[in-house]
């Protein structure tokens, strides 16, 4: 500013900083006005601005930051391009690639009131000096392949983590060993400009391009020789040779047709069934994948039962059963077990793939992934579930209640009944309100209550939460149980319902932290996990259906909540 006033210059200033709100703005001009400078000498412009047409109206370019920057500084590579001279501090990033008074002009970091000597090396007395035209020009030509050699660099490095070459393969160079100016566009720009040019001028170009890509350790080891045409080193196929090799596919074609017209005519012996069955088991084993899936579903062939038994991740397998009852349901995407049969609840049900809902219904969304399309994946008569977590708990089904439970299945026995082995309480003592109001941070009878009162539009006035007794008999918990597969259709279209209007009631349905039946945050996340493992004894008991507890040890059974006395 001092300068401009001595030399008489008319100077305008332009601050790229900050923000474009109004307080700040202010702010900056009572600044500009504070520390002298003239009206309508200063403008502001903030850091969301396109920088590019600020760049046509300026003469100058300072770097103020004295900070210590990853990378050479964009608005300085701008400039350059842009040939404007700049002024910058001689920060390590910098001097890396620039030189003082010929790409740039620099003066000292800490000592920031150098930066008049820079100005003067610039400004004259009507205007910029040759000096600061002749650096801008220098400028713009290095910035044209400034960060070449990073960029080179980093896509080598890129390249050497992700390629893996075999043994006998002929290994490149370490990117250590590229040079500075390893790339430059002049060889291309030359190129373009000859036009018409003779061949051998284009083959002198080449040349050097290779020359320039290869680097020196390549060209000692690789002569490139542009004079020499001599090709009779090289064994290229004649038109003879193409000529022979299409005879000898035509040939090779006709005599695999020949044969299989043979084959076809040929009388061949009806096989037996155990001939055609090892037949398709032999074509079977000869797929890379899939084997035992399915002999797991042979297996489950007549059986009256499939329990699906629900885990999420690799963590859980450990505590899974084999054997043609069970079969198991991940919740997580390919994470099933190897060679076994297990269904990917995600890629039944495309809704699970979002984390928002396939954490908000836990277990109850592989019980909607089975129930979709559920002829495509079960087949049975019967069909049951359990958590990973019951065994985890010691309350999965023993050998002898699990040999009960498929005699009671394969019976005459067409009632529609509910068999479950995992208890709510075991000492039969709570109420079933209260045990739930204790598991969903108190608001589990006020939920249910506002939740069934929407499903069913019930007024006011009227008493919406299903009476449940106290009768000393257990409920079901933790997805645990076995019903006919007709009533588990059933019991999901019921709980689709159920589900929709309990969501309805949260004002913000994405937001994890407005559930009321949690109080730390994955209980939260899990916001309906706990009330949808007791919603199977509200369905079964309000219509009319038989409960029976089985005992996970012992495999004796015994009816609950007596429909007489309901």
């Amino acid at each position: 500013m001092d300068m401009a006033r001595t030399k008489k210059l008319g100077v305008q200033f332009i601050f790229f900083c900050g923000n474009g709100s109004d307080t700040y703005n202010s702010a900056f001009q009572e600044l500009a006005s504070h520390m002298g400078f003239p009206d309508d000498s200063v403008k502001h412009f903030p850091m969301t601005h396109d920088i590019g047409n600020l760049l046509m109206f300026v003469d100058i370019v300072l770097y103020g930051s004295l900070r210590q920057e990853p990378g050479f500084p964009p608005l300085l590579l701008r400039s350059m391009s842009s040939e404007i001279p700049i002024i910058a501090p001689n920060l390590t990033v910098i001097t890396k690639y620039v030189t003082d008074g010929i790409h740039a002009f620099l003066f000292n970091s800490g000592d920031p009131s150098t930066a008049a000597s820079a100005f003067m090396r610039i400004l004259g007395e009507k205007g910029l000096l040759d000096t600061a035209y002749s650096v801008a020009l220098e400028g713009k030509l290095l910035s044209k392949n400034m960060l070449a050699y990073d960029c080179i660099v980093a896509h080598v490095k890129l390249l050497e983590s992700v390629l893996h070459y075999p043994s006998d393969a002929r290994l490149p160079l370490s990117f250590s060993q590229v040079k500075e100016r390893t790339w430059l566009w002049d060889p291309f720009e030359s190129k373009a400009a000859l036009g018409n040019s003779s061949s051998e001028d284009e083959r002198h170009i080449h040349t050097r391009i290779a020359g320039i890509l290869l680097g020196e350790s390549a060209q000692s080891n690789w002569t490139i020789d542009s004079d020499s045409n001599d090709t009779s080193s090289y064994d290229y196929p004649t038109q003879s040779d193409w000529d022979d090799l299409s005879e000898v596919e035509i040939f090779e074609d006709i005599e695999m047709r020949e044969m299989e017209e043979i084959d076809e005519r040929v009388e061949k012996p009806l096989l037996t069934w155990d001939e055609v069955y090892r037949n398709a088991r032999k074509s079977e084993r000869m797929k890379p994948e899939g084997n035992e899936r399915d002999e797991g579903e042979l297996e489950r062939t007549g059986q009256p039962v499939c329990i699906y038994e629900i885990y999420r991740g690799e963590g859980a397998w450990p505590f899974l059963h084999h054997g043609s009852l069970y079969r198991g349901i991940t919740l997580s995407k390919g994470a099933r077990r190897p060679r076994s049969d297990d269904v990917d609840a995600v890629m039944r049900l495309s809704v699970l793939d979002d984390t928002y809902y396939r954490d908000l219904l836990c277990e109850f969304g592989a019980m909607f992934a089975i129930a979709n399309r559920i002829d495509t994946v079960h087949k049975l008569p019967w069909i049951g579930f359990q958590s990973w977590r019951a065994a985890g708990r010691k309350v999965s089904l023993s050998e002898s209640a699990e040999e009960t439970l498929e005699k009671t299945m394969a019976g005459e026995n067409h009632e529609d009944v509910i068999y479950y082995w995992v208890p709510m309480d075991t000492d039969q003592t709570s109420n079933f309100w209260s045990t739930c109001d204790c598991l969903n941070a108190g608001h589990c009878r006020t939920l249910f209550e506002d939740a069934f009162r929407n499903m069913y539009g019930l007024p006011e006035g009227v008493a919406a939460l299903p009476p449940m007794p106290n009768d000393g008999d257990y409920w079901s918990t933790l997805h645990s149980w076995v019903m006919p597969t007709p009533s588990f259709l059933k019991f999901i279209m019921f709980t689709r319902m159920f589900v929709d209007s309990l969501h309805s009631l949260n004002g913000n349905n994405t937001e994890p932290a407005s559930c009321l039946l949690g109080a730390s945050q994955p209980e939260k996340r899990h916001c309906y996990c706990r009330i949808l493992e007791i919603l199977v004894n509200i369905w079964a008991y309000h219509s009319g259906r038989k409960m029976v507890y089985l005992n996970p040890v012992t495999g004796e059974s015994k009816e609950q909540h007596l429909r007489e006395e309901r």
